[in-house]
């Protein structure tokens, strides 16, 4: 199996060779990721400015893991080891992590780690995403990512599929397939004023507690502390919707 791997944490994360060097069991490694830190850059991609890549040093007990770094996105990242990195040698899975911190709930949707995933699968490869709450020894979330990836060589994913992973801090007590949760976060603008004199401000307030969904990822990670593996697809489309909006009198609308 050839595989290629990234992250949003940047090229020199220790969660990223965790799972680069796990994975190394199934075949051959590739590692392709940001220069550096690019957390919370969602499917931002580089359109108005070129991109530099560097081969970086191998990893690997006798070097087998080729490494690239991309001065842009996650998204970038994996599009330039899609089509160009790996031209001629296509990936047979897309894996995106270990991410430093969790990715549940509503951070899907900001989260460059499930964003490197995603274009793993727009550009129609198996994908997955996979993130640790807390602590910085990643050896049960890299075991894990292993057989995941063992997994989904065997059994394939749908077509638009990921899977997005997330291990509970200290041992797991066990894994769940679950569904995206619920949790927030303080609504918060602090401003502060530079040398000069001219305001800047940081965005982002702290975490909310989450709320009780039974078969969510937030449950079965915080509560449970079990890994949740949660199936997201890319097709938005609010289908149940389709039929009411086609009543709306809108103008000129079509309703076949």
């Amino acid at each position: 199996m050839r595989i290629l791997v990234s992250n949003d944490d940047g090229a020199e994360a220790p969660g990223l060779r965790a799972l680069a060097e796990a994975l190394l069991e199934l075949g051959e490694v590739v590692v392709c990721a940001p220069d550096r830190e690019q957390s919370a850059t969602s499917r931002s991609i580089s359109l108005h400015r070129p991109l530099r890549i560097e081969k970086l040093p191998p990893w690997g007990p006798d070097g087998e893991i080729e490494r690239w770094s991309v001065d842009g996105t996650p998204t970038d990242a994996v599009y330039i080891g899609l089509n160009h990195v790996m031209k001629g040698r296509a990936p047979a899975l897309v894996a995106s992590g270990i991410n430093r911190g969790p990715n549940l709930a509503n951070d899907v949707h900001y989260s460059g780690t499930v964003a490197a995933a995603m274009e793993g699968s727009v550009g129609g490869v198996p994908s997955f995403a996979i993130s640790q709450v807390k602590g910085r020894d990643y050896s049960h979330a890299a075991k894990f990512a292993a057989a995941l990836a063992r997994e989904i060589g065997r059994h394939g994913l749908p077509p638009g599929t990921l899977l997005n992973v997330n291990v509970p801090p200290g041992t797991p007590q066990g894994a769940q397939i679950t569904a995206i949760g619920r949790r927030s976060y303080a609504a918060a603008v602090v401003e502060k004023l530079d040398p000069r004199g001219r305001a800047y401000y940081w965005i982002g307030g702290d975490e909310q507690a989450h709320e009780n969904v039974p078969g969510s990822d937030c449950n079965a990670v915080f509560d449970r502390r079990l890994i949740s593996v949660t199936p997201l697809h890319l097709d938005l489309t609010r289908w149940e919707l389709v039929e009411e909006l086609k009543g709306w009198e809108l103008p000129g609308l079509v309703r076949d």
